[in-house]
């Protein structure tokens, strides 16, 4: 297991992206399909691999007090045996959504921890 990526939700898209590639050197490279077509952002790579994701906050949330505008909006972690791992879901009883995304040969798995805090996992073929 390791972190695959980091998902910054800000509502200064344009500056954040500029900002993380002049000072970390990173490259701007492709979304999958049907996340480039219904989530305004950007996926910022280091060394040919997505490291931050950035997304429009005002896309998804409202200026509400549980959901401050400028976050980080959720860690992905990167795991082995999908199968498995939604089956030990299912039987703690962890309400979970998936989401896959062939283009890129991945599947994800979204879950929130008690308090809260949205965590993505991350499977690859």
């Amino acid at each position: 297991m390791h972190i695959d990526h980091t998902t910054l939700r800000t509502t200064q898209l344009e500056k954040t992206k500029d900002f993380l590639i002049s000072i970390f050197d990173l490259t701007e490279g492709p979304r999958p399909t049907v996340i480039a077509a219904n989530i305004p952002g950007y996926w910022l790579y280091h060394k040919g691999s997505p490291l931050i994701h950035l997304i429009q906050s005002s896309f998804y949330y409202n200026q509400q007090p549980d959901h401050a505008s400028e976050a980080i909006d959720h860690t992905a972690f990167y795991l082995e045996n999908y199968d498995a791992f939604k089956q030990k879901l299912f039987g703690l009883k962890i309400p979970h959504s998936l989401m896959d995304l062939p283009d890129i040969g991945e599947r994800r798995i979204f879950l929130h921890t008690p308090t809260g805090i949205l965590l993505e996992i991350v499977f690859r073929k």
